[in-house]
């Protein structure tokens, strides 16, 4: 869902070009790649460790991705090895080119036990058609009947189209932990809700937070329940760490996040994101006054024309919001003919 607007500032108004970087901080340098989605592009983060360096995400696997991390090591990254790579979270976008970095250098991986293992697991499932538990989560969610008769005969994405495989070892990282990298010590803060575990890292020396996916200016990250965890709270882990990691939050934060721009105005983003989902879970509730499916929940939260391309993942976070109403004990569900849950406030 869209984040609503405020008094974030921008210190660089335009991303650095693909294979190029610009210098965030003394140490610090800010690459991106491209994506092949709606959401094109993911932030990248290089931080000088003198004789190597540490890369926190590294974009999805493909060949152009190759070509621009070649571009990248030989241009900004000066011909120096990468002796670790840090993963925010488990997601394709930031995991994807984690394994070849590995490698290629043999580096360490660092990241939290929860994305590590979901990262390596999902790259080894290999899935060549819906498992019987994608499509029941599909038909209870009231999925459009085209989509499901497409989706049902179609190859699912799977982690392994664009993760390098990743071996196995890492180091870990959890709540309280801190690390060195870049001339600064940085302390970690765990998130939740968009990914379990999420990464954050706050430095000691000055004012930088890389928040990856957890904190992102002009965007509320995507917050969805799958068929591995069909009951799942993700809206109550989001808010918790939404609390929890505002009251760390200084005006004059730079915070580097995964997508989007580096921006100051951290207590407002936090305001922000939090009142975002409680804007979407009131409407909700309004809408819920007469039985609806998940699938009929889109027009209350995102307020915006849902399309093929988009579709999966509104889904996913219409769920989330029903799940959490359900949890709270404020609705009421009943299942349909066709295996539908219907969703209903309580009076």
């Amino acid at each position: 869902m869209d984040g609503a607007g405020g008094t974030l500032r921008y210190p660089w108004p335009e991303a650095p070009e693909h294979g190029a970087a610009i210098q965030v901080a003394p140490g610090v340098l800010w690459i991106r790649l491209p994506l092949p989605m709606a959401l094109d592009h993911v932030n990248i983060y290089a931080l000088d460790d003198g004789d190597s360096w540490t890369i926190v995400d590294t974009g999805i696997h493909s060949r152009r991705s190759v070509a621009l991390w070649e571009q990248v090591l030989a241009g900004p990254l000066q011909g120096r090895p990468v002796s670790r790579v840090i993963l925010t979270h488990h997601h394709p976008d930031h995991i994807g080119m984690a394994g070849w970095l590995m490698d290629r250098f043999g580096a360490e991986l660092v990241t939290t036990r929860t994305a590590w293992l979901m990262a390596r697991m999902l790259i080894l499932d290999v899935e060549e058609r819906p498992t019987p538990q994608a499509l029941a989560h599909w038909r209870a969610a009231g999925m459009d009947a085209a989509i499901y008769e497409a989706r049902k005969a179609a190859r699912p994405y799977n982690f392994a189209d664009t993760c390098h495989p990743i071996p196995v070892g890492y180091t870990r990282l959890a709540q309280g932990d801190s690390l060195q990298a870049g001339g600064r010590v940085w302390d970690v803060h765990i998130g939740n809700g968009h990914a379990p575990e999420h990464l954050t890292l706050w430095s000691r020396d000055d004012n930088l937070v890389i928040s990856g996916d957890q904190i992102i200016a002009s965007i509320s990250p995507n917050i969805g329940v799958y068929p591995t965890e069909p009951d799942a709270d993700p809206v109550a882990d989001w808010l918790e760490a939404c609390g929890r990691l505002a009251a760390l939050a200084h005006e004059d934060h730079l915070v580097l996040a995964g997508h989007k721009l580096p921006f100051t105005g951290l207590p407002v983003r936090m305001r922000q994101l939090i009142e975002n989902h409680h804007g979407a879970l009131d409407r909700l509730r309004a809408h819920l006054s007469t039985p609806r499916t998940a699938a009929e929940c889109f027009a209350p939260l995102f307020k915006r024309r849902i399309d093929e391309g988009t579709y999966g993942l509104a889904l996913v976070e219409a769920v989330a919001h029903l799940n959490h109403l359900l949890h709270a004990g404020e609705v009421t569900r009943t299942r349909r003919a066709d295996g539908a849950w219907l969703w209903q406030a309580k009076s």
